[in-house]
Order: structure tokens, then sequence, then C-alpha cells
């Protein structure tokens, strides 16, 4: 399983953060609605480490606390402004 984040660098977006969701949760981008429980799909802390240290490389003021608090997809749109 690669860890690398898809396109690590670029802007973050909504379509980013489902892609790159997509990815490491092995799933197509379309199966991820705002109701989404991430964890349900096996989001664990590693994936989700991972995924925050390439957000914050294109500017996103997260950490991973903030996140892993309610892992559902449209609460993450919310904290990340999005």
């Amino acid at each position: 399983m690669s860890t690398e984040v898809p396109g690590r660098g670029s802007r973050l977006d909504r379509q980013r953060v489902i892609d790159d969701l997509a990815e490491v949760l092995f799933v197509e981008p379309a199966e991820l609605t705002a109701d989404t429980d991430l964890a349900d799909l096996g989001l664990d802390s590693l994936r989700l480490t991972t995924l925050v240290e390439g957000w914050r490389d294109t500017g996103a003021r997260i950490g991973f606390a903030e996140l892993a608090e309610e892992p559902v997809l449209g609460a993450w749109f919310t904290r990340l402004g999005l």
C-alpha cells in the first residue's frame, strides 16, 4: 500500500480531499459523500497522518486531532474551510 498523498503540493479543495481519501481507502470517489463516516471505511491513524501531512503541504492549517475527533467527510470540509 502506498502512503503517498496524490497531487502533493497542489491546492487543497473539496475534490482533492475526496480524491486523496478515495486513494488511501481504496474506494471510488463517487462513494464518498458529506455523510460518509471515514472510520467505517477503514480510515486509521496512519492514513490520517499521511493525509494531514500532505494537506499541510498545500498550506492547510489543520491537525490530526481536529480531524480524528469527527471522521465524517462533511465535518472535515467545514474544519478545512472548504
